[in-house]
């Protein structure tokens, strides 16, 4: 974990997330989910090899403190829990936000709005028109306040992943900016 100096510092830019950085973002997420919503080494792996993978990762003092896990998608696609990176079948439209923790200890100090703007900016950049993500643990209103909704899904597949979450886990979308 951080040390206080480490909390205390500014973190560096947003960067690729890498095979090397798997361990701190295991711990970033056990600190920010609990081991119910852990996803294991492994699968982050399977995702970082995915030619649609966009994932950042924030470092203070070296160490992981937040990361965003994302991807080139469609719209209405749900990645279920411990699922692959798949690419669309055709042109993707959306970007999916799968992931986002940051340390609690790095809490309140921007590094979210850190990891989002840029691969907003990117996702639009590529000509994606959404961003998609599940909300879950209650998260619904912070997505809401970035201007995503929930959009019920129509095929009976994708709610089966939805479902992979648990109760209270919601689809929500946002259009992206041009």
């Amino acid at each position: 974990m951080l040390n206080s100096t480490a909390s205390s510092s500014s973190p560096g830019a947003p960067r690729a997330l890498q095979l090397h950085d798997l361990p701190g973002l295991l711990q970033v997420q056990l600190a920010c989910y609990g081991a119910g919503f852990v996803e294991s080494g492994e699968v982050f792996a399977r995702r970082l090899a995915s030619p649609v993978n966009c994932s950042l990762v924030l470092e203070r003092a070296g160490q992981v403190c937040a990361y965003l896990a994302a991807y080139r998608s469609v719209q209405g696609k749900v990645t279920p829990l411990h699922g692959d990176f798949e690419g669309p079948p055709g042109a993707p439209d959306t970007l999916y936000l799968h992931d986002m923790a940051v340390l609690p200890a790095c809490a309140g100090q921007g590094l979210a709005q850190t990891l989002l703007a840029p691969l907003w900016a990117q996702g639009a950049a590529w000509g994606l028109r959404y961003t998609a993500l599940v909300s879950v643990q209650g998260s619904q209103g912070y997505w809401e306040h970035h201007g995503y909704a929930v959009q019920p899904l129509a095929d009976a597949q994708q709610r089966e992943r939805l479902a992979s979450y648990g109760e209270g886990a919601v689809y929500m979308v946002r259009t992206l900016a041009p």
